[in-house]
């Protein structure tokens, strides 16, 4: 089923956007990052995690709920891993931690070949496809995952919710062979939360055997669900697990406590791992007919899309697509109820509500 969209000029969004934060007492720093990915994520098509998500977490489980502190400093730990770094964000902004450690990577892997940072103790960083491609742009691979916000997860063959939907996100510099950057970035459960209040909104259905109501029977009903399965069973539950083992080494505690805010001295944070490679490290030189690396990529592509497999698709081909509809419309898309929760986050911050008859539909 088709929907109807309307072309919001980015300017307008991010006034928007950016006063919503302001008015929870963000820094202006920490605000132009969380603008920056919520633009990104709505350029590029990702409805389950754009300033509506953002929001809405931070209403519910960050600023309002004292689970993130606007203004909160990154203290770096001393590490004897010269390319490997290690921040306690204390409850900082997840945006701005993300986007300053994906940088930071960069700046690692041009020096040593591989930069990682492992992150505690700070709040939702959003759509992770959005730092990885930034990256792959700029020619690295990188690699990011983190635990998420709350435990909505029902491990393989379990019946109660104790993982996080933790999404893997990884990005590949492929510009120059496929035309834009191949990102790989999914939540480790059927669905994400998001693509529930995404759906819950647009008043759809869920997708079958994605997620279980409060009787731990499955459901397409958003209003019904109490929480989510793992995709491929076994298979999306151990990539699930492995985020909230990455995140245990790194120090984050028991993911049902995780984003419930209680005075029990335990912490409740959600951790990140960030991964940047620079392609030289990988590169041995011995490519089969005297091919370049990018050369070699290219070939490896038309082999795999060979065959008669021509036209199957390739991940992050969605959100360039995505990305270059709302160039073409010159603006980022929403629907008309997605409008309406802009307005809903106009009210709150006292702007100006937008009228949806000033947009063009995007046909």
């Amino acid at each position: 089923m088709l929907e109807k969209f309307y072309t919001v000029p980015e300017s307008t969004h991010n006034t928007l956007v950016e006063a919503a934060y302001l008015k929870r007492g963000y820094t202006s720093t920490e605000v132009v990052h969380a603008v920056r990915v919520a633009a990104n994520a709505a350029r590029h098509g990702i409805r389950t995690h754009n300033a509506i998500k953002a929001l809405h977490l931070d209403l519910h489980y960050g600023s309002g709920a004292g689970g993130c502190k606007p203004g909160a400093v990154i203290e770096k730990i001393p590490s004897r891993f010269t390319a490997a770094e290690i921040w306690n964000c204390n409850q900082k902004l997840g945006q701005a931690v993300a986007s300053e450690a994906m940088e930071r990577c960069i700046e690692l892997a041009e020096k040593y070949g591989v930069g990682l940072i492992s992150v505690d103790n700070a709040f939702h960083y959003l759509w992770g496809g959005g730092y990885v491609m930034e990256a792959a742009k700029k020619g690295y691979i990188a690699y990011t995952n983190c635990t998420a916000a709350l435990a909505e997860v029902v491990p393989f063959r379990g019946k109660t919710a104790t993982l996080g939907t933790n999404p893997h996100s990884w990005g590949f510099p492929t510009t120059e062979v496929i035309g834009f950057p191949l990102v790989i970035d999914w939540a480790t459960s059927v669905i994400s939360t998001g693509k529930v209040q995404q759906l819950s909104r647009e008043k759809l259905p869920l997708p079958p055997n994605a997620a279980v109501d409060s009787e731990g029977n499955v459901t397409t009903e958003p209003s019904q669900v109490a929480a989510m399965l793992p995709f491929g069973e076994h298979k999306g539950y151990a990539l699930c697990l492995m985020d909230e083992l990455i995140a245990a080494l790194i120090g984050g505690s028991l993911p049902t406590l995780r984003g419930r805010w209680t005075d029990d001295n335990e912490k409740h944070t959600p951790c990140f791992f960030f991964q940047v490679i620079h392609p030289d490290a990988l590169n041995a030189g011995a490519f089969s007919q005297g091919r370049t690396q990018s050369e070699n990529l290219k070939a490896v592509f038309d082999d795999i899309f060979g065959h008669g497999n021509e036209h199957c698709m390739l991940p992050g081909q969605l959100e360039a697509e995505a990305a270059e509809r709302s160039k073409k419309y010159d603006g980022l898309l929403f629907s008309e109820n997605e409008i309406q929760t802009f307005n809903e986050i106009a009210n709150e911050c006292d702007q100006q509500t937008w009228r949806i008859d000033d947009f063009k539909v995007a046909e």
